[in-house]
């Protein structure tokens, strides 16, 4: 099955369900802020597996006690897909009680 842009619609209706996570341009983006800068480190790693498990990956920074995704699909142009909101879902899925900053 191809990968397709979702359409503006498609995408406000799936960011209703991933509080915290926004449109910036043409891509995903959320940052959090975590306790410590182990605890940032350590949950970026673990961004890093599930990105390695679905082949589709974010740009990811990593500041003191916090970090930032942003993706998008280069595959269709850098839109954003399903893809993106399958791996926005995971990465929440990992830090259920973290607040966006």
């Amino acid at each position: 099955m191809a990968v397709e842009p979702l359409s503006q619609k498609e995408i406000e209706e799936r960011l209703a369900e991933l509080p915290g996570w926004s449109v910036d341009g043409d891509r995903l983006a959320r940052s959090y802020r975590l306790g410590s800068h182990f605890a940032a480190t350590a949950m970026v790693v673990h961004i890093a597996q599930v990105q390695e498990e679905l082949d589709h990956h974010s740009d990811l920074t990593l500041g003191y006690n916090t970090i930032s995704l942003t993706v998008n699909t280069h595959s269709v142009g850098g839109a954003i897909t399903e893809l993106d909101f399958a791996l926005a879902r995971r990465v929440e899925d990992l830090a259920p009680g973290h607040g966006a900053s």
